[in-house]
């Protein structure tokens, strides 16, 4: 388990490398995920001890200011356990409630800060978490819980994103629907999305 997490998005790969070159030498980070991102932005995640984390984001923030390349940055002091799972290990939750709420930010740091605000206060699951990949540069979560919770969740997340992080879209689904809770267990994402029949569904002839 990480004691901090901290991610920064830059607008290029150029800053970007540059700024994890720094912090690698300035900081003994104990985990580092890096790469670019649709639209050709480039995401730089550590993780490891509280003080190597803050000084690693640190030196990656003040590069990525002098070129004017940094899009957003979050640094995490003990992030919240289902955070790290899905944005370290790529943890998807099934979830029991009854409501799920979507939330799409303009950036991934935002989306984190957002999270790890909401899953200290509010009784939810992180159902599943996606960074810019795949989705045009936005990031996108799926919470679930009791439905009063997700919708003060969704309202939370609105709040505490941060003023760099464009909020694109949130939707409240109060009582999923039992077909769409199969789909969502698989992931977000169209490619691996396997055929599924509904419930009721029409028999086609052929």
């Amino acid at each position: 388990m990480q004691q901090a997490l901290a991610l920064l998005e830059f607008s290029g790969a150029a800053a970007g490398i540059l700024a994890v070159d720094r912090l690698l030498k300035m900081a003994p980070v104990a985990m580092l995920r890096c790469g670019t991102v649709h639209p050709g932005r480039y995401l730089a995640l550590v993780g490891g001890s509280v003080a190597a984390v803050a000084e690693a984001h640190a030196t990656a923030r003040a590069v990525g200011c002098d070129c004017g390349a940094l899009v957003d940055e979050v640094c995490l002091p003990d992030p919240h356990p289902q955070l790290v799972a899905a944005v370290c290990d790529g943890a998807r939750r099934d979830g029991t409630g009854e409501a799920v709420c979507v939330i799409e930010l303009g950036s991934s740091p935002g989306l984190l800060r957002a999270l790890d605000a909401v899953l200290k206060a509010v009784p939810v699951d992180l159902l599943e978490a996606r960074l810019a990949d795949d989705l045009g540069g936005r990031a996108l979560a799926v919470l679930g819980g009791h439905l009063p919770d997700v919708q003060e969740a969704l309202e939370m997340a609105r709040a505490t994103r941060g003023p760099a992080a464009e909020w694109l879209g949130g939707t409240l689904l109060p009582r999923l629907d039992d077909t769409l809770r199969d789909v969502l267990r698989a992931g977000t994402s169209f490619g691996p999305c396997r055929l599924f029949e509904p419930a009721g569904a029409e028999k086609v002839e052929g």
